[in-house]
Parts: C-alpha cells; sequence; structure tokens
C-alpha cells in the first residue's frame, strides 16, 4: 500500500519548489517587463512554463496514485492476475464430464515460425534431372523399383505435397524398400494448414510406383493413412529391444506432441542400490481424489507433481488409476484403469522425475534397512512445501486421511503455496495413441472438413436447467442455424453424446455427416491400439470406456476448420444451467 501521509509531504515540496521557482521568475520581478528585457526573457518565460506544467502533471498523478483502489485484477501484480484467473483455493472441487485440458492445450498453434514447411516448387527446384539413353532404359524396364534413387524421392514427394492439399509437409523421411517390387513406403511430418491443435504428426503411406518407356517415374497410387509400416521409426524401451531417434533440435527447439511416434512408455527402472539410495523421493498417500472425476485427478497429481519439483525430488506416482462413473459405459467406478490409457507417460518421464509405486517400494524394501534410508512422514495439509524444503530424509510421505474435502491432494497447492508452487502443466500430455486415432480420422477426412459439437443427453432431458437446449439441437433447428455456418455439401463431423446418430440424418441432406463410431476399427481387436494397450495390461483386452471416447471425439471437432460449439453458437441456454452464462464456465 502506499503511505498517503509520506506523499503529502512530497506534494508539499514540490508545491513549495514551484512557489519559489515562480518567485524567480524574471519576468514576474519588479522591473521584469522592460523593453530591453522582453527579448532576453521571452524564452526564459517559455522554458518556466513548461516546466510549471510538467510539474503539476507530476504532483496530479502522485495523488491519484497514492488514493485509487482498483477494482479491476488486471491493475494488480502479475501473480494477482494468475490468482484472480486460475484460482481454486476454495475445497468444494466441481465434478466435471468434460475432457481435460493438458499440456499441448495451453500452447500456441502457431508454434512452427521456426521451420520452414515444403511446398512443390522447393522440390522441384531441388531436382536435378537424370540423362538416360534409350539402351540404359531398356535395361532397366521389369527391374524393381529402387526406392533409394534421388529420382524416385522427388517424385514421391511432389504426389504427396499436390495430393495432401490441405497439410504443411516438415519433412520428409527417406524411402524405403516396400511390400513388393513396385512398393516405396516414406514417412514425413506434417501439420494440418487449419486448425487450433499445437502439434506435428507422423505419416508414413505406401507409394505405388511405375516406370515409363522414357525411364520417368510416376506415383500410381498412395496407400492409407500408415499403410507403409516399413518407413516407421523404431524406438528402444529400456532393454534395448529398438533405436530410439534422437530429438531433432533443429526442428522443434520448443517441445511439442509428435503424434504418429512408436510410442515407449516402459516403466523407468532403478539403475542401482547406489543410485537408489543416492535419490530423494515424495510420495502421497491415501486422499480421497480416487475415483473422482478426471479433471480432479489431474488437478491434484499436477499438485503432487509441481510440489516434488519444488522440493527437487522424484514424485513416487501410482499409474493405476479408478475411473469415475460419470466416464464409464458402465456407470459405476472401474478400478484397475493404467494412467498411460490416457496420458502421455513417455514425455512425462523423460520431462520430470518420476518412478512407478510399485518398483519403489520393491526396492525401498529391499535397501531401507540396509543402507539407513530415512522417512519423513506429513499428516497434516498446513504443512507447505516451502516448510519441507530443508527435508533431508530419503522419503518424504504425505500421507492423507478419509475425511473428505480435507483429504484431498491438491489442498497441499491453497493458500500461501499457491503463488510458490506451481503446476507444471507441460509435462502431461494426452496420450499419443488415442491422439494417433485422432490423427487417422482426421487423415481419412483429408483434414478438410468442419465440425459441431453437440451437447444433449441428460442436459436435453432437464428442462429446469436447460428449457432451450432440447428444441435448439432438434435437427430442423440445427440445420437452420447451420445453413449460415456450414456451407453445403461440406464434411461435417459431429462430436456428440447423443447415443443414437441416426437422430442427426436430416443434416445428411445438405452435409456429408461422419460420427465417432464410423471408425470403430481404429479400436478393434484388429488395431495397433487394441494390441498396445493389451500388452500394458497385462495381455487383458482394454475396453475403450467412455473418458476415451469424449477424449477423441473432442479432438477431432477441434481439427475441424470451422468448430461450431453447443453454448455459444447453437442454444441460448448456459453450459452450467440457468443464470449461469455470466460465469467462466459458460
Amino acid at each position: 500500500m502506499i503511505d498517503t501521509n509520506a506523499v503529502a509531504l512530497h506534494a508539499k515540496r514540490v508545491f513549495l519548489k514551484f512557489s519559489t521557482m515562480v518567485g524567480r521568475n524574471p519576468l514576474l520581478q519588479s522591473g521584469g517587463f522592460r523593453p530591453e528585457q522582453l527579448g532576453q526573457n521571452a524564452l526564459a518565460q517559455i522554458r518556466n512554463l513548461g516546466f510549471t506544467i510538467f510539474v503539476l502533471g507530476v504532483l496530479i498523478f502522485t495523488i491519484i496514485a497514492a488514493t485509487y483502489e482498483p477494482e479491476d485484477p488486471l491493475f494488480h501484480p502479475s501473480t494477482k492476475i494468475t490468482t484472480f484467473l486460475s484460482s481454486t483455493s476454495n475445497a468444494t472441487f466441481k465434478s466435471d464430464d468434460t475432457v481435460v485440458k493438458t499440456g499441448e492445450d495451453f500452447m500456441a498453434a502457431n508454434q512452427t515460425a521456426f521451420a520452414t514447411f515444403i511446398n512443390v516448387t522447393d522440390v522441384v527446384e531441388d531436382a536435378t534431372p537424370v540423362t538416360t539413353t534409350s539402351l540404359e532404359c531398356e535395361a532397366e524396364v521389369g527391374k524393381p523399383i529402387d526406392c533409394t534413387d534421388q529420382e524416385v524421392f522427388h517424385v514421391m514427394m511432389k504426389a504427396a505435397i499436390e495430393q495432401f492439399k490441405d497439410i504443411h509437409f516438415y519433412r520428409f523421411g527417406k524411402p524405403v524398400r516396400g511390400s513388393d517390387e513396385t512398393s516405396c513406403h516414406m514417412a514425413w511430418r506434417f501439420r494440418p494448414k487449419e486448425g487450433k491443435a499445437a502439434a506435428f504428426y507422423k505419416d508414413y503411406r505406401s507409394f505405388e510406383i511405375s516406370r515409363s518407356e522414357n525411364c520417368t517415374f510416376s506415383v500410381v497410387r498412395i496407400g492409407e493413412y500408415h499403410s507403409g509400416g516399413n518407413a516407421r521409426k523404431r524406438k528402444k524401451n529400456h532393454k534395448g529391444e529398438f533405436e530410439k531417434k534422437p530429438p531433432k533440435q533443429e526442428l522443434q527447439p520448443v517441445a511439442m506432441p509428435e503424434v504418429g511416434e512408436t510410442v515407449n512408455d516402459s516403466l523407468p527402472v532403478v539403475e542401482s542400490e547406489h543410485s537408489f539410495s543416492q535419490g530423494r523421493y515424495l510420495v502421497y498417500q491415501g486422499g480421497g481424489d480416487r475415483c473422482k472425476s478426471m479433471q480432479q485427478y489431474l488437478w491434484s497429481f499436477m499438485c503432487a507433481l509441481g510440489e516434488a519439483q519444488y522440493l527437487n525430488r522424484t514424485l513416487v506416482m501410482e499409474l493405476s488409476l479408478c475411473l469415475s462413473s460419470i466416464h464409464t459405459s458402465s456407470q459405476q467406478d472401474e478400478q484397475g484403469k493404467d494412467f498411460r490409457f490416457y496420458f502421455d507417460f513417455e514425455h512425462l518421464k523423460e520431462s520430470a522425475s518420476v518412478l512407478d509405486h510399485v518398483q519403489f517400494w520393491t526396492d525401498w524394501t529391499k535397501w531401507h534397512q540396509k543402507d539407513g534410508l530415512s522417512l519423513h512422514l506429513v499428516e497434516d495439509i498446513r504443512v507447505t512445501p516451502m516448510k519441507l524444503a530443508g527435508v533431508k530424509d530419503t522419503l518424504i510421505m504425505r500421507k492423507f486421511g478419509t475425511v473428505e474435502p480435507d483429504n484431498y491432494w491438491y489442498r497441499v497447492c491453497e493458500g500461501e503455496t499457491e503463488s510458490v508452487v506451481q503446476r507444471p502443466w507441460h509435462l502431461v500430455w494426452k496420450s499419443k495413441r488415442l491422439m494417433d486415432i485422432v490423427s487417422a480420422i482426421a487423415s481419412r477426412l483429408n483434414w478438410d472438413f468442419d465440425s459441431v459439437h453437440i451437447v444433449r443427453g441428460e442436459k436435453a432431458k432437464n428442462k429446469e436447467l436447460w428449457p432451450n437446449l432440447d428444441a435448439d439441437t432438434s435437427p430442423g433447428a440445427l440445420l437452420s442455424t447451420l445453413s449460415s455456418k456450414i456451407d453445403d455439401g461440406r464434411n461435417l463431423y459431429i462430436a456428440t453424446d447423443e447415443a443414437d446418430t441416426s437422430f442427426f440424418d436430416p443434416l445428411k441432406d445438405k452435409y456429408s455427416t461422419h460420427f465417432l463410431d464410423e471408425y470403430k476399427d481404429l479400436w478393434d481387436q484388429n488395431s495397433e491400439w487394441y494390441g498396445d494397450t493389451m500388452k500394458l495390461n497385462n495381455g487383458n483386452p482394454v475396453e475403450f470406456d467412455g473418458y476415451m471416447r469424449s477424449s477423441v471425439d473432442t479432438e477431432v471437432f477441434i481439427r475441424g476448420k470451422k468448430q461450431v460449439e453447443t453454448f455459444n453458437d447453437l442454444t441460448r441456454d448456459c453450459k452450467d444451467g440457468v443464470n449461469s452464462c455470466s460465469s467462466a464456465s459458460s
């Protein structure tokens, strides 16, 4: 706060100085207006007048600054702005059935200024014509296509750029031999020309190549999304089974999601007894966050991760989740879900120090007595991370009780801790396996589609809170509203919680409609997703559950060229019910 007494004293001094200055003005002194002095004092008068105005301005501004108390939080320091925008100090955490935002959602969508995309003219300029005699050409006819040939490479690049007009290509991998003598596989990294998502995507496709009589090459056909498996880069896990591709700093100085890469989310291991004994760890034990909404789980987990980083400790985390009934098709809480089903554990373990709790407790039991490892137990959430900064013990265990909401993990980050421990959102991204499904759907639509998000379900039945929603999202109303927003004949992806998609059949008269269930092959028993998640689940099949569906549906929606929202564009109702439109959630 500004000391008003000090300001008043300062103002008095300024006024006295101003009075003295005026008293010394030669034009105001006796004889100051003599004819012989007018020319000499003209400039002095102008200078003194300007200084007088400046002093008065400073005086007025000082008085205003001392007495003004702004209500607008934007006039507060930056820490106060952050609190105003994101504070959730109230322990009442409202459950939310929407998809949780993760690190990539907070990235700017235009973070590609550091990389130049490749266009057709670049390929043509790089190409060097090869002179071939007719005799040499005859000898080549019938031979297998050499996929390493530079001319073949250029032809493939040009064909890809010309066919996929709605994406920017940032890098092409060298072609490799395909499935037969006329096939080559090639990978590339790209981003859609339009859309909000900040991510690089990777595709690898099969190209059927033909050689003409004069030995020129042409592309006959390009395969479907991820059809060129031979061009896929393989990665090593911790056992060294596959080679891990080093990061390309010249392409990605800013960490961004890479969709389409081989996922390596194997568990981190402790290299030796010595490295374990030298480590410092933090673990959260118990609490009431389990089986709550995914939003609350992530909010609490990010608090624990933020404290671990603040204390420079390894977070001991449990990969087994309980999925809340609000996200399941069975409408019951489901235990035993793996963190890696929903989030990118590979990025997390490469960006932060984390350890699976099963591995940790196995090593702790084995070595803690032998090496004299100590434990510091904290059972009061009022013990802030700042008070734990000097703790030297090997393990800090926060043990949470049974009384809700005082046993929620995120309570640790409330109050004074809020301005000290920051949640590291950039460390948690959505699962690459789910995002690969998103990319596959968008690719099948050639990244050239518009999208609409239609919320119905239970909300449409509740006339008290949403009196207009049912009527505003009826087929007739949708046709009327969308006609001014989406051009006729467009591919229209409909993200919705309406179970019966035939409800939207009238929209087919104007649009080519698409729904999530059209792409079931991307998660059925023959899919890559199914095989990968089954391995994570100890050989047991994994259900493509309600949260996964919502996540993929939402992510495809935001990749549309035009996006139409329910509560912003289709209905007069508020997202959280009657009279809630002024809130942040509307």
